[in-house]
């Protein structure tokens, strides 16, 4: 199955590296650039892609009002960030927004691909390693509408909670079944029930409830 792309970065040089480097993977391909976060809603509208790489500064409508759009709007297209982590501070609020994951410019330009894919294939953890590392950098900066509120986990049972709990942490699924001495596949059906039963998009959102909810606290 090819991942369809759309490149939303207000700089040329990124958007042209990228889309010579998926011209080399028959499974990627770059269906639509675009230089703002207007251009990219639009597009997405027009073209329907998979994924949206998307930077957060963009002229005009910047990436996280066009993330919010996106994936509140009626297409099934998934937001992957693509920001500068020493100096970006709004990652969080893309998160918030319904980004399904991020990855950073400095990374391997081959660690940006499999993140693509990762995203595309409904995953939100691009590795567990990075997600823990920036989350514990931006999760915990305020923001003036909480996502949730600490009711949603009142709902759920103590192994969910400890799942939960786990995957806050930044913990895969193979991960969270050495923790607990459960399964893999008891594990995913875990994570699967925790998604249905907050309402959550995907992995990142149910980090975001933990850590708002006090299952996770950032270290001191």
């Amino acid at each position: 199955m090819t991942v369809r792309v759309v490149l939303a970065d207000d700089q040329p040089l990124v958007r042209s590296g990228l889309r010579v480097l998926m011209a080399d993977h028959s499974d990627l391909e770059v269906v639509g650039e675009a230089a703002t976060g207007a251009e990219a809603v639009r597009l997405v509208g027009e073209l329907g892609p998979d994924v949206v790489v998307m930077d957060i500064r963009m002229p005009g409508m910047d990436g996280i009002e066009a993330t919010r759009l996106i994936t509140s709007g009626p297409a099934a297209t998934r937001v992957l960030v693509l920001t500068t982590f020493d100096e970006d501070e709004h990652v969080y609020g893309a998160l918030r927004a319904g980004a399904s994951g991020f990855v950073v410019k400095d990374m391997a330009l081959d660690d940006i691909l499999a993140a693509i894919r990762v995203v595309a294939a409904g995953d939100a953890l691009i590795a567990p390693g990075v997600t823990r590392r920036l989350l514990a950098d931006f999760v915990g900066r305020p923001a003036p509408v909480p996502v949730h509120s600490p009711g949603p986990v009142e709902g759920i049972t103590e192994r969910e909670r400890e799942v939960l709990t786990l995957v806050g942490r930044g913990r895969s699924n193979a991960e969270i079944a050495e923790d607990l001495f459960i399964t893999v596949a008891t594990a995913k059906s875990h994570v699967s029930r925790l998604l249905a039963k907050l309402g959550a998009r995907d992995r990142v959102q149910l980090v975001i409830t933990a850590y708002e909810t006090g299952l996770v606290t950032l270290p001191r």
